[in-house]
């Protein structure tokens, strides 16, 4: 963790420190130039929150974890899908606190465009829908399309992951009429840079979303 200020935390909910090596990946090169990330990950949580329940549960060290590094850092990333304890953890901190689904679906609903979400997590459908209610953006949410198998198994198998998650993207492209499509998931963040050339259709990656987003709300802005 670094010691310095200036420099914004991304935290993974998931308790893989291969997960977080590749968020952390992402988010560095989304800011590159204006700011850096350090990394926080979660250790009482599983490798990989496949269920409405594990994401409740997850938000207890979330919210811990944004508090005991609030006065180290310029803002913070809760870099899970379904964004477990953001609410609270704006509650608790002095700097700005941004969520993964939220900075996406905002960004995948601009200009009023219809969007869906491709996963590999079917049973977090709810808490998912959820969130584009919380937005307010449900009047543009298409849906979810998910990915056949134990999200487990498909998320670790790069090949299988990046072909089923781009057969949900065109689904929700296809069948659910989505203007916009984000990969749901921030273990999914790799698939999601991959897919991005591959469709006319904006694709969205969640990470990046919110990185774009967080460093917007920040009042002075440092390498």
């Amino acid at each position: 963790m670094m010691n310095e200020t200036s420099h914004i935390l991304l935290i993974n909910p998931n308790s893989s420190h291969a997960t977080s090596d590749m968020m952390h990946a992402i988010a560095r090169k989304a800011a590159t130039g204006r700011m850096a990330v350090a990394i926080a990950t979660a250790t009482r949580n599983p490798p990989m929150i496949v269920n409405g329940l594990q994401l409740e549960a997850s938000a207890e060290q979330v919210i811990e974890i944004g508090c005991e590094h609030d006065d180290e850092c310029m803002g913070i990333v809760v870099s899970a899908f379904g964004d477990p304890g953001l609410a609270a953890l704006r509650q608790r901190v002095g700097v700005p606190v941004v969520g993964i689904c939220e900075a996406s679906m905002i960004e995948a609903s601009r200009g009023g465009r219809r969007f869906g979400v491709a996963t590999s997590t079917p049973d977090l459908t709810d808490a998912i829908a959820g969130r584009a209610r919380d937005l307010g953006l449900a009047h543009l949410y298409t849906g979810i399309r998910c990915t056949p198998g134990d999200p487990i198994a498909v998320a670790g198998d790069e090949k299988l992951l990046r072909q089923s998650l781009g057969e949900a993207v065109r689904e929700c492209i296809e069948l659910d009429g989505a203007e916009a499509v984000i990969i749901g998931g921030g273990p999914l963040g790799q698939a999601a840079e991959q897919l991005q050339p591959l469709f006319e259709t904006p694709v969205i990656a969640p990470i990046p979303c919110a990185i774009e987003r967080l460093i917007g709300m920040l009042p002075q802005r440092a390498a």
